[in-house]
């Protein structure tokens, strides 16, 4: 007896097919700079400015406490990052984004923003920003 192929609607297809090729762009950028993908999502929230807790650097990227810890302490070996006594909460250590950290985020968003934008090229500006909106709506959904 043969059982049916499940049903996979066009939009998950293309939306793991757009996955893989981000890893597939991202993965050797980060990894020519030594940065982890891991590394890679907390250089991304660093850069967003201000310090950052362990804790909101692990509930940012969804990797377990230690884990982020030892992500953080290879960024920081590298030259990538730092920590620093929080200024109201000396209990408290942030973690910052160095200049190491900063080179290597310009350079990675530079290399594949140029990449994304060949593959747009015929994408006028006001369908970008359509775009660029649809794809923050889904990165970031309104809970229920």
């Amino acid at each position: 007896m043969t059982v049916p192929a499940p049903r996979v609607p066009g939009l998950v297809e293309l939306l793991d097919r757009v996955e893989r090729a981000v890893a597939a762009s991202l993965t050797p950028a980060t990894s020519a700079h030594g940065v982890s993908r891991d590394g890679w999502r907390v250089l991304l929230m660093l850069a967003r400015g201000g310090g950052r807790s362990m804790g909101e650097i692990a509930s940012h990227t969804a990797l377990p406490a230690p884990t982020a810890t030892r992500v953080v302490d290879r960024l920081v070996a590298d030259g990538h990052a730092y920590r620093q006594n929080d200024p109201v909460d000396r209990r408290r250590v942030l973690v910052h984004l160095a200049a190491g950290g900063r080179e290597v985020v310009e350079r990675v968003c530079g290399s594949i923003e140029r990449r994304v934008g060949t593959a747009l090229g015929a994408v006028r500006t006001p369908e970008r920003v359509q775009l660029a909106r649809l794809l923050e709506d889904l990165a970031n959904p309104d809970p229920e």
